[in-house]
């Protein structure tokens, strides 16, 4: 630091995010984080966190759709660790390049609990807020961030800096099908998926299957048993897994994928998804019937939490308006053009790669 500060804009800082390999990047102004936190009664806002805050540029990676397409929990959970690792390496660098230009910044912990706030994994800062301020998507059914590139199949991390910066305009139009897909709900084998919101209880016990929640059930089990009871707990197979998580943290966080591999929102999904995840085995008769519900109150207007005046900001103002259709429609007209153009050893091209994220 040399005392001077180097003016930065807001198109360079994105430039920077891309080049050290972020997938999506947008900006958000600290401001209006400030005065439409998530939650009013426990507000996660930047000015908690500095209250010198200008901007908070918000970056993500999309997870590989293999991870989608594996069996093991333990592989999907290892391989979205280390994405959201990577994710926080890139802010991180972000945040030394901009501080070395005089321009103060920090990175918030991604998966952090904040106790005087509320009892929970309840972080600094909503990431899936931030993004949407940013640009980046919107809240589906089920509350994940979809992102019109790799619906909810991506990890974020953000940098809240005194650095004032353009901020990108939120998406208005709903990205998110919503209720008459409800392909998350069916998919959810705890059946926490909310009418635009989410059992965070329920949704723990299948995607922290180490986490704390769920250490704790044990260890109260192993509690009111005898020595006998005890001994054997601490020599099982599921303590063992616990210490992996709490080592290696792997199987403490994201470890269930199913709503996001379900999701038919973006090009990774009809490219490398669709033959895998069209047929949903944990669809039962009663989560048809709720979704009916849920698109009957859509249409009826009646009062819906998740669809409140507040809430409708991250949901997307404008409702669903057939994103996800002309992207599918655009993404089939570019397979046929690709399967018809000659290589140049006079083979036909057949494979369809990722296009580029849109430039904000």
């Amino acid at each position: 630091m040399t005392g001077r500060t180097k003016s930065v804009s807001a198109e360079a800082v994105k430039q920077i995010a891309r080049d050290l390999g972020a997938h999506l990047v947008g900006i958000a102004s600290a401001a209006t984080l400030n005065r439409f936190p998530p939650d009013p009664k426990w507000p996660q806002t930047p000015e908690r966190v500095a209250p010198n805050a200008k901007s908070v540029i918000v970056i993500g990676n999309r997870v590989p759709v293999a991870g989608f397409r594996c069996k093991s929990q333990h592989v999907y959970s290892y391989l979205n660790l280390r994405v959201l690792r990577r994710a926080d390496r890139i802010a991180k660098a972000i945040s030394d390049r901009l501080e070395a230009d005089g321009h103060p910044c920090t990175v918030t912990p991604s998966n952090s609990t904040v106790w005087e706030i509320k009892y929970g994994t309840y972080g600094h800062l909503s990431l899936r807020h931030l993004a949407v301020e940013a640009g980046l998507g919107t809240l589906g059914l089920e509350i994940n961030l979809l992102t019109p590139e790799y619906g909810p199949r991506v990890n974020f991390a953000a940098i809240v800096t005194e650095l004032e910066l353009e901020p990108d305009k939120p998406m208005t139009e709903q990205v998110c099908i919503g209720e008459s897909c409800s392909r998350c709900l069916y998919a959810c084998p705890t059946d926490a998926v909310k009418h635009f919101g989410l059992d965070k209880r329920a949704c723990a016990t299948a995607a922290q299957i180490t986490g704390f929640p769920n250490f704790m059930a044990l260890c109260f089990k192993a509690a009111r048993g005898g020595r006998a009871d005890q001994e054997k707990f601490v020599n099982s197979r599921n303590f063992f897994q616990f210490w992996r998580g709490w080592t290696g943290v792997t199987g403490s966080y994201g470890t269930c994928p199913r709503c996001e591999a379900v999701c038919p929102v973006g090009n990774d999904y009809h490219l490398h998804l669709a033959d895998v995840q069209k047929v949903i085995p944990e669809t039962t008769p009663a989560k048809i019937e709720k979704a009916k519900r849920f698109q009957a109150a859509r249409k009826g207007g009646e009062k819906v939490d998740g669809l409140s005046e507040w809430n409708r900001r991250w949901v997307g103002p404008e409702g669903y308006k057939g994103i996800v259709a002309r992207q599918l429609q655009e993404f089939k007209k570019r397979q046929v053009e690709r399967s018809t153009a000659e290589r140049p050893s006079g083979e036909r091209s057949t494979v369809e790669v990722l296009p580029p994220a849109r430039k904000r």
